[in-house]
């Protein structure tokens, strides 16, 4: 996938309703802000502010932090985050994609992917590599060239979690 560097990108789904799906930096697209923040929050139950102060942070050009979405009809349907450390003991491991998720009637399309790929691109394009995650999934990650890279201790947590890296 080819990435214009303030634009967006769009594609057709395969099912049987065709939609428009537009992927896009939050950077790139300041206004979605606040929807942004509560579609992640109402999804994770992170604090509404936590995120508001990373999507500021990002907009303000934080080089790190960053916020991609995919939108369907002007309504928020996956998106997911790039923070320094997804809370966990590693924190040399930098920077992490999190909080991937697809709204459920919207999943097996692709979507997650996309956006997994157009952040990674995205990345590059900014001379950012590799890129880390955790995650208890196993397979999902592995289609979309993540690769697992060792277990790791989340915050508060006496169980340890999956860390996936991109190359």
């Amino acid at each position: 996938m080819k990435l214009k560097r303030m634009g967006s990108i769009n594609c057709k789904t395969s099912s049987n309703q065709m939609s428009d799906f537009e992927f896009f930096r939050l950077t790139d697209r300041p206004e979605w802000k606040e929807r942004a923040a509560l579609w992640f929050h109402d999804r994770w139950g992170v604090p509404l502010n936590a995120y508001l102060e990373s999507m500021n942070a990002c907009i303000a050009g934080d080089p790190i932090q960053q916020w991609y979405l995919c939108v369907d009809q002007d309504q928020i349907v996956s998106g997911l985050g790039e923070i320094e450390n997804d809370f966990y003991n590693r924190k040399d491991l930098t920077p992490n994609i999190c909080a991937v998720y697809t709204n459920k009637e919207y999943r097996c399309q692709g979507l997650a992917g996309k956006l997994l790929q157009y952040a990674v691109e995205d990345n590059r394009q900014r001379g950012i590599s590799p890129l880390y995650l955790i995650t208890d999934h196993i397979g999902f990650y592995e289609k979309y060239g993540w690769e697992f890279l060792c277990m790791v201790q989340e915050d508060g947590e006496s169980e340890m979690t999956r860390m996936y890296i991109h190359r």
